[in-house]
């Protein structure tokens, strides 16, 4: 779904002025042997992550970077999930336990390939298995090398929204010994004929354990998106999901395919996945 830019408000264009938050640490161009294109990686460390210095924390992989925490770099300039003001306020309220977040930019022309599983005919794609590589074989573990962050897949999730939604629920069932915790919002199911569903009900049996899952869809994003998304979590739920305990599907009263609303599903999606224990 296309996205129109809004014009900035004067607050919002003096936001871009300011520098980034000390606790968001941006990493310039990073290389892959699988993909062509370097890209940019924001990480954010916890409310004292550099004080204590002997402590691991779990750890959130998200696609499309430059929409988390900088305006400057976002969709829609100063428009962005706000994903460091909702991790700072629940993990002060005790509601989850701390963690690092990862934001992989996109590399612009190249998303719709990187994030989607199979070729469209009309529109290309394809290129996601090539994507989980990089992922799993070199940015992860350069992540660990650089960061406290714990290696257990319990303590490991991806996320993203839209077509990063589709690339996290595929990835996270071809790659459940490196991810157990799944954020896949307003996910395009649509994608290739809606063959996201049918590698669900053909891999999922396979699955030794399923990765916890947070899926949602706004009431406003279109009837046919709300109808693909609830026609996903059925297959799931038929798969072995179990609603409340493995699974969590919301549907989102006044959600909007967009950085304002996926912001304000940030704080229940952390509370869902990695719940202070």
């Amino acid at each position: 779904m296309e996205r129109e830019p809004n014009g900035d408000s004067g607050e919002e264009a003096a936001a871009l002025e300011l520098p980034l938050h000390p606790r968001l640490r941006l990493h310039r161009e990073f290389e892959s042997i699988y993909l062509p294109d370097k890209r940019d990686v924001i990480v954010y460390v916890p409310p004292g992550y550099d004080e204590e210095t002997e402590r691991t924390y779990p750890v959130l992989y998200l696609h499309d970077g430059q929409n988390l925490f900088d305006g400057r770099t976002s969709f829609v300039p100063g428009r962005t999930w706000q994903v460091r003001e909702h991790a700072d306020a629940t993990i002060e309220a005790g509601e989850i336990e701390p963690l690092v977040i990862v934001g992989i930019y996109n590399t612009g022309d190249k998303r719709l390939a990187e994030y989607t599983q199979d070729e469209n005919q009309q529109m290309g794609g394809g290129e996601a298995d090539c994507y989980g590589l990089m992922l799993t074989r070199e940015l992860m573990p350069w992540i660990v090398s650089q960061y406290r962050v714990r290696q257990e897949r319990e303590s490991t999730g991806l996320g993203g929204s839209s077509l990063g939604g589709l690339v996290t629920l595929y990835l996270g069932l071809r790659h459940p010994e490196c991810f157990g915790k799944l954020a896949v919002l307003s996910p395009s199911v649509w994608w290739n004929h809606k063959s996201i569903v049918g590698y669900v009900n053909e891999h999922a049996p396979q699955l030794w354990e399923r990765p916890r899952i947070w899926l949602d869809v706004g009431d406003r994003e279109g009837l046919k998106t709300l109808r693909d998304v609830e026609l996903l979590a059925r297959r799931l739920k038929a798969n072995g999901w179990r609603p409340g305990e493995t699974m969590h599907f919301e549907k989102v009263h006044g959600g909007t395919h967009d950085e304002a609303s996926w912001a304000t599903r940030v704080r229940p999606m952390l509370r869902f996945l990695f719940p202070k224990e």
